[in-house]
């Protein structure tokens, strides 16, 4: 167990995934401070339930990722750009009190149950193939644009943890489908739960195109 300054956001972070922070508040302006003095460079993040990034008062989801920091810019107005990747996920055992700002105690939450198993390959490049076609609809409906399509030359790893994570982070799912599968146990019922959320959405978003 460690005690680690948060920043609870409106939006899912999973392992893997880019951060890019716009920090004016003071508390946060004072989190990017001690986390900058501090040797590991990293704080967790949790999506908010219900309230608010501004503000405080806010009731947080107890499953999220501890982010580390690649790039610390200053800016005019006592203002910080930061921009963190998703390390590993974290569970939250008990909230202190936001002073300065935000602090929890937390436990990594490692990945349970099987990492490899027969088939898990053809699987995962099967939900690739998915995650492809619900991004093309996607921006076809205008949902999404073209910039945050699925790159037709991407590669993804055949590591189930790793492929599960970006596929997770690339589908055109919503925060609260999102926090489903960062909170599933392991890689084995990640890829299971996205195969039936892709279903889900994929249904949808014909059904608003108006195609079979």
């Amino acid at each position: 167990m460690a005690i680690v300054p948060m920043f609870p956001l409106g939006s899912v972070l999973l392992p893997g995934a880019p951060l890019s922070l716009h920090v004016f508040e003071p508390r946060y302006r004072q989190l990017v401070q001690d986390c900058v003095r501090a040797d590991a460079h990293e704080f967790g993040v949790v999506l908010i339930e219900r309230g608010s990034e501004v503000g405080g008062g806010d009731v947080r989801r107890d499953v999220g990722t501890m982010a580390r920091m690649l790039q610390v810019a200053e800016l005019p107005g006592d203002r910080f750009a930061v921009l963190s990747v998703g390390a590993r996920r974290i569970r939250v055992r008990g909230w202190l009190p936001d002073d300065p700002y935000p602090l929890a105690e937390v436990d990594d939450w490692p990945e349970e149950g099987d990492r490899h198993w027969p088939g898990a390959g053809d699987h995962i490049e099967s939900l690739v193939q998915r995650v492809r076609r619900a991004t093309a609809l996607a921006i076809e409906l205008g949902d999404l644009t073209a910039e945050l399509g699925v790159d037709p030359d991407l590669e993804f790893s055949d590591e189930p943890t790793l492929a599960g994570f970006r596929l997770s982070t690339l589908a055109p799912l919503g925060d609260v489908d999102r926090y489903a599968l960062l909170s599933a146990p392991g890689p084995r019922m990640r890829l299971a739960l996205l195969g039936e959320l892709l279903g889900e959405v994929e249904a949808m978003l014909r059904f608003r195109l108006g195609s079979p």
